[in-house]
């Protein structure tokens, strides 16, 4: 087999291979990955993959042409949204599933047992690197039950502009890493002057200093040197009090994972995201959470998910944030086609549309129950939706910020990407990719091609790596020390 098609309705089918003119009745060199023409198309024509339209014919297209980027052109969707058309529940589980975590006092699980150094502003951020530095794993083997002392440092925090938003989403995401179940404990680092202060995070979410949360600033405690001793003396009377804290059997109702693609490629949407989509369905079976993002890389198969939808208001919710979007794009004079990237149209993208579908396919098949502004803290269990750029680490700092205590990204192309407090599980959705970044990738969903497992098989290989994962287990991103520079706060807004 030299070929897929994926529907019926398909005009195009994907090349598993490279193919030279005359294979499969190609009659152009057809790269791997990149889609050919089933049957002739005629010029304005719909063009079908999932049995969804992906673009329109920008020329007549003979049987077996090359079918990209050269003449597939991109329309703005006007889809038709139905609501809680397609509700499936999931089927109930055979089994209760457990692993070991950290129970909070919030109520919440955590899957990790860091320390962050939070900053509230960029004029902070060395202090708070030099802070977490002093930690090293010599320094830290004292406190088993301690995954380690974390700077999460951004580049914004004052001259904050417009209307607020801007500054509404950096104060979702601080407290939400602050709350995070994978942070046992939090101390905050200041500047003094900046628009984001401290004292205002506390008082409007409620944060309370204590042994387990402390918070200073440069200025007050008298410049750069001064402040990291401080934070230095902090951290350590605080150490003893996060080591206490260990792990006990807990339901997998308390996992939260964050669903997330990058480097994608034309074989993400056949191997790597269905098949995360399908350990979402085990995981929500169990009671558990599956929360999927980008708002961007929906565009175009949101109408699949308003179908989903458990009822008309999150639905509606949903719609309204791709409006929102379309509108943003329009006033900075761009277009929701920009993505694809470079990288994703080498490896057989071509348009949103395509991206789109496939990207879906990571929230399985069960109801939408929830759909969330970026950083919100989740409160649905089951499949939900939390809006944030397509952009990777701001994607995963908002889902890390609503409360996930894992991660999964799927790559076809290769991505190098890895966060914390809450570690990544790599997924790759093609064998050649993993065999070239084996270090990288935790999972080969291309086996579904290469070697005939099912998506079902490799899902509950992916849902399996979680709870192992959950209990302790390093990721391969996590081993390399990743995630240290993966902490970017959504900024939207003018910068003043």
């Amino acid at each position: 087999m030299n070929t897929v098609r994926l529907s019926e309705r398909d005009n195009v089918v994907t090349a598993i291979r490279s193919l030279q003119v005359g294979e499969s009745d190609a009659t152009q060199l057809i790269p791997r990955g990149h889609k050919l023409a089933s049957e002739n198309i005629a010029k304005g024509a719909a063009v079908y993959k999932y049995a969804q339209i992906i673009g329109y014919a920008a020329e007549d297209i003979a049987k077996g042409a090359h079918v990209h980027i050269h003449n597939l052109d991109f329309r703005n969707v006007d889809q038709e949204h139905s609501f809680g058309s397609n509700l499936q529940k999931p089927a109930p589980a055979a089994k209760l599933d457990t692993f070991m975590g950290y129970k909070r006092p919030s109520g919440r699980v955590g899957t990790r047992n860091f320390i962050a150094v939070l900053t509230s502003v960029n004029c902070s951020a060395t202090a708070a690197k030099l802070i977490a530095a002093h930690f090293t794993d010599e320094k830290l083997s004292a406190y088993p039950n301690v995954d380690g002392v974390a700077a999460f440092c951004h580049g914004t925090g004052c001259a904050m502009g417009g209307d607020g938003t801007g500054f509404e989403l950096l104060q979702r995401t601080l407290w939400g890493y602050a709350k995070n179940p994978n942070v046992g404990g939090v101390l905050m680092a200041g500047l003094g002057c900046e628009m984001m202060q401290i004292d205002w995070l506390i008082e409007s979410y409620g944060l309370e200093p204590g042994p387990r949360f402390q918070s200073m600033n440069i200025q007050d405690v008298g410049g750069l040197r001064k402040t990291v001793e401080l934070g230095i003396k902090k951290i350590e009377a605080m150490l003893p009090v996060v080591n206490a804290d260990t792990r006990t059997e807990c339901p997998v109702s308390e996992l939260m994972v964050a669903l997330q693609c990058g480097g994608s490629d034309a074989w993400s949407g056949i191997t790597a995201n269905p098949a995360v989509g399908y350990a979402v369905d085990l995981l929500v079976a169990q009671g558990g959470t599956g929360v999927l993002a980008e708002t961007p890389e929906i565009y175009g198969a949101e109408h699949l998910l308003t179908a989903r939808a458990a009822d008309e208001t999150i639905g509606t919710k949903l719609i309204g944030l791709i409006d929102w979007w379309q509108e943003y794009t329009t006033i900075n004079k761009g277009s929701m086609d920009n993505n694809p990237s470079p990288g994703n149209k080498k490896g057989g993208l071509t348009t949103i549309l395509e991206k789109s579908l496939g990207a879906a396919a990571k929230g399985g098949t069960t109801p939408l129950n929830g759909v969330y502004k970026y950083a919100e803290t989740v409160t649905a269990k089951g499949f939900v939706f939390m809006d944030s750029p397509g952009y990777d680490p701001a994607s995963v700092t908002g889902q890390i910020a609503s409360g996930c205590n894992l991660v999964v990204f799927t790559t076809g192309r290769g991505s190098a990407f890895g966060s914390k407090p809450a570690p990544t599980l790599k997924v790759a959705s093609n064998t050649e990719m993993y065999a070239r970044m084996s270090e990288d990738m935790d999972i080969n969903a291309g086996r579904v091609l290469t070697e005939g497992a099912s998506v079902e098989e490799v899902g509950r290989e992916i849902y399996e790596a979680w709870l192992h994962m959950a209990s302790g287990g390093q990721s391969k991103s996590e081993a390399q020390g990743l995630g240290d520079y993966e902490f970017v706060p959504w900024q939207v807004g003018a910068v003043m």
